[in-house]
């Protein structure tokens, strides 16, 4: 580790050495200084150590390694064309500066021609994101676009003047010619490889690509002086190799450090690349600048023709791009965008920082009620309903505002640039009205109703858009729950991980509470046991009930440290009412077990651990398990509350009836207890066919042998009617409503029977 950072630092120190040495060159050649044969002399001599620190950190990628193994592959190439350049540079500085008799080949011009094929390949090696075959041959008649106006400019200004010079031999020809093909093949490469490139950036491959094309901007222009007035050394071409050369060192040192990132579909750049058209209109500009020589007739108007005819053609063709663009990007039923889209417009979102003191938003819209319509009315009712929203959402944003359309019946809306949160929720409280109105179909009123997540991107936002959609969704879905109809905005305490741990850190600091809710014996309406139930004395929110808090404590696991909480909580309150209320020790306590504290291995200890550490009797204590616990039991949960059976411990069946109420689970389960659920007691009083279905279930419980208790009861006509089909203890506010364990004490007059 200690080497690496000295070679790190070393590495540092010479690049910014030969930044020295580019900067006091760029002084020497601008302020004029020497003659003719000095700046000859100093040009070629600084190409040398340029040279020789582009290809000793080309070798440091290979040899120490790069990103990645395709990388490294591609830079073994690079690293042999920069040792060929080396030896161009130090073989030309031996033969016009030390011998001063350079011939023509040189042999510095053989090694500048073998530069060529190195760089080619290892530029066509570069890594880059997969493509389809369509797309590939796609980026190949592009990049072939490229090198075809590229060769019409190098034909006009070196090809072909050097072919139809005459008296040239044909070897010096084809040698003269060989290093402009070798430019129209690095023209190619660099076509290829930045057509492909995704839009993720790559500082380092940005600065090779520049680089090289200094390079061949060099070759062209040292080629086209040859011709015309012959070269020497110091001339405004070598400002375009020097300037590339000190490129080509900082791309070797900044891809060696850098780390590499798999490129990401969907952050491909969607823009079109204007590269092919760019270098046809740079041909016909030649063609242009050719024609003025000649007349109207007959190439000079053929040659505007064509120029007219090509545009005319490339403007149909971006048009069709761009309507494939669309076509790509649009949802065919709504007409909004899809996601493809939103997740574009998210991601430039969060790109750019919000202002100070502005905001945008992002809202994912879920419609309530939209299966029940879809699976009675069909689907063309449903397309209609999807169809209205979007007009409803369309007609309630900007125009610089996005609305989409996700999949099915979600939908995504992004507003930019609003002046604050209460903006927001002023546009999200218009949608969601706006999203309220009927729909008319033929003789039907569709009736949708939607909830709305919103997630705030502000100046203190530090997301990027798939966290900043995810907020959004949390929040659409907390609002779901709340409710339906309504919209709720993101805020930390809504993530589940934030919740879980606000949760624990409340059992931990004692915000946690019990009510007790009495269970009487309908003949007698004396106190049989009470039943504990949690709440949450939140320090902002008040008195949170269950519903606001056990869902997601079963989802994230606080549910079985909350659940032992209420245990020993709950024995250590009514032991000490029986020790010191009349009456009060044959009471028994019924308290929740949820589904995972009966998959906990060690459920049998904890719990007669928290018997033992707070005295209260196990023949006293009734756990109460849910339907989904009886609908599949296993082995071990069978073995585990069979153990607790056999310590003394009763077992209920809460809630029975709002699930499957597999009724053969319940011969295999140590169960001594039936809970009728409260929505089959809510309507015996006023309804005969609700009256025999409470009826068959009291009777299904008594012929298991099962004591069965009513939750729920609200009259005195319910309790009577209970009572006279077999079911012996009841719940309900006819008889006590939940209360704190103060006012509990109070009700607990009267002698308890046993269960």
């Amino acid at each position: 580790m200690a080497e690496n950072r000295v070679a790190n630092r070393i590495a540092d120190t010479a690049v910014g050495g030969t930044g020295v040495i580019v900067a006091a060159f760029l002084v020497f050649y601008l302020g004029a200084w020497g003659d003719t044969e000095q700046r000859q002399f100093v040009t070629n001599l600084v190409h040398i150590p340029i040279a020789l620190m582009y290809t000793a950190l080309g070798l440091r990628i290979v040899v120490r390694g790069g990103p990645t193994h395709h990388t490294r592959r591609a830079w073994g190439f690079i690293t042999a064309a920069f040792f060929c350049r080396l030896v161009a540079q130090s073989s030309w500085f031996i033969e016009d500066s030390v011998l001063g008799t350079p011939r023509f080949p040189a042999v510095a011009d053989y090694w500048y021609i073998a530069f060529v094929p190195f760089m080619f390949t290892g530029l066509m090696l570069m890594p880059s994101d997969r493509r389809s075959r369509i797309d590939r041959i796609k980026l190949t008649l592009d990049a072939l676009i490229v090198v075809s106006g590229a060769f019409i400019v190098l034909w006009y200004l070196l090809l072909g003047p050097l072919v139809v010079k005459e008296g040239a031999p044909l070897s010096r020809t084809l040698f003269s010619t060989a290093l402009p093909v070798g430019d129209l093949l690095l023209i190619l490469a660099l076509a290829m490889l930045l057509l492909r490139r995704s839009g993720i950036a790559d500082h380092a491959l940005t600065m090779l690509v520049v680089a090289v094309t200094m390079f061949v901007v060099a070759d062209i222009a040292y080629g086209y002086l040859q011709l015309k007035t012959g070269y020497r050394g110091g001339a405004w071409p070598d400002l375009f190799w020097f300037c590339g050369g000190f490129l080509l060192v900082l791309a070797a040192h900044r891809t060696y450090q850098q780390t590499y990132h798999p490129p990401d579909p969907a952050k491909r750049r969607a823009t079109v690349n204007w590269l092919p058209y760019g270098t046809i209109a740079l041909a016909y500009g030649v063609l242009g600048y050719m024609a003025r020589e000649q007349g109207i007739y007959p190439l000079g108007g053929m040659i505007l023709g064509a120029i007219l005819l090509t545009g005319l053609v490339i403007a149909r063709q971006m048009y069709v791009l761009r309507e494939n663009q669309d076509l790509a990007v649009t949802d065919p039923l709504t007409g909004l965008a899809n996601r493809t889209r939103i997740t574009e417009r998210v991601a430039a979102l969060v790109a750019q920082p919000a202002r100070a003191g502005r905001c945008s938003a992002v809202l994912l819209i879920d419609l309530d009620r939209f299966k029940p319509i879809n699976d009675t009315y069909g689907h063309e009712a449903g397309d209609t309903v999807l169809q209205a929203a979007a007009v409803a959402l369309r007609a309630g944003i900007r125009s610089g505002d996005t609305a989409g359309r996700l999949g099915g019946d979600e939908f995504a809306v992004i507003l930019r640039d609003l002046p604050d949160v209460a903006a927001v929720e002023r546009v999200t409280q218009r949608l969601a009205e706006a999203l309220r109105t009927p729909v008319i179909l033929g003789d039907l009123v569709l009736s949708v109703e939607a909830s709305i997540g919103v997630a705030i991107h502000d100046a203190d936002s530090k997301v990027d858009g798939d966290q900043l959609v995810r907020q959004a969704d949390l929040a659409m879905y907390t609002a779901k729950r709340s409710g339906r109809s309504r919209y709720q905005l993101y805020t930390p305490e809504l993530d589940a991980g934030t919740r879980d741990a606000r949760l624990r850190q409340a059992i931990t600091d004692g915000e946690l509470v019990l009510h007790y809710q009495p269970a009487v014996g309908l003949q007698t309406g004396e106190i049989r046991g009470v039943e504990a139930l949690v709440r949450w004395q939140h320090p902002e929110e008040g008195l949170l009930m269950p519903g606001a808090f056990i869902a997601l404590a079963e989802e994230t696991g606080a549910v079985v440290p909350l659940g032992e909480w209420v245990l020993r909580e709950g024995c250590r309150q009514v032991a000490a009412w029986q020790q010191g209320v009349a009456g009060a020790d044959r009471i028994t306590l019924s308290v929740n077990l949820s589904p995972q504290q009966v998959k906990q291995a060690d459920l049998v200890d904890v719990v007669t651990g928290i018997l033992a550490e707070t005295g209260f009797p196990a023949t006293r204590l009734i756990l109460e398990i849910t339907e989904s616990v009886v609908l599949e039991p296993d082995e071990l949960t069978i073995a585990r509350l069979g153990a607790l059976r056999d310590k003394g411990i009763r077992l209920a069946v809460d809630d029975f009836g709002t699930g499957y109420s597999a009724l053969s689970y319940l011969q295999q389960l140590p169960v001594s207890i039936l809970k009728i659920d409260r929505s089959y007691i809510r309507g015996i009083d006023d309804d005969e066919r609700d009256e025999r279905i409470a009826e068959a279930i009291v009777r299904l419980g008594l012929a298991f042998d099962l004591v069965v208790v009513a939750e729920g009861i609200e009259t005195a006509e319910q309790a009577r009617l209970l009572a006279e089909m077999g079911c012996t203890v009841g719940q309900g506010y006819h008889f006590h409503r939940p209360t704190p364990p103060e006012q509990t004490v109070q009700v607990l007059g009267a002698t308890a029977l046993k269960l």
